[in-house]
């Protein structure tokens, strides 16, 4: 299990900009380190409920994420095509990272399986990173979907800490 003050996973996965339907590039997480604290908002599925809630909270707050030089990422396994049009469908703001081959999720041991009863997703969890690839947050849902609105801004103080 990844703790904080341990060093982050490195992972490459697809990543979404919500520009196109095919807008689709490569992320590498160590790639994308140094320039300022790095939000990874693992989320279980795009289009549902929960999801969308807690990922528009994000893009309401990003301004604040902005001004610390935090570059938030959200992560699910869907697939990136779908991404792109959750993206443009929210208004979402930051890009999300596709990781349907759930590298990520077992490496940072967020796996939900029977997510419906029908597949494996990730579990809602949130992760800082800071920009020499520490963990210098940890946050793994447990039970039902928290206040959102109070978890982004925890998270946003916690970003405030490390920057």
């Amino acid at each position: 299990m990844v703790e904080k003050g341990d060093p982050a996973p490195d992972f490459t996965v697809p990543i979404a900009r919500g520009a196109a339907y095919n807008d689709v590039d490569e992320f590498t997480l160590s790639e994308n380190l140094g320039a300022g604290p790095v939000v990874l908002a693992f989320f279980p599925a795009a289009f549902t409920s929960g999801c969308t809630e807690e990922l528009c909270t994000f893009r309401d707050s990003i301004g604040a994420f902005d001004a610390l030089d935090a570059t938030v990422y959200g992560i699910s396994t869907d697939l990136p095509f779908a991404q792109n049009v959750f993206i443009r469908q929210e208004g979402l703001d930051f890009p999300l990272l596709s990781d349907f081959d759930h590298d990520a999720i077992e490496a940072y041991d967020v796996v939900l399986k029977d997510f419906y009863d029908v597949m494996t997703v990730a579990e809602r969890a949130v992760f800082v990173v800071d920009e020499e690839g520490i963990i210098t947050y940890r946050w793994i849902r447990e039970g039902e979907n928290p206040d959102f609105d109070r978890l982004v801004e925890e998270i946003r103080e916690a970003v405030e800490a490390t920057a």
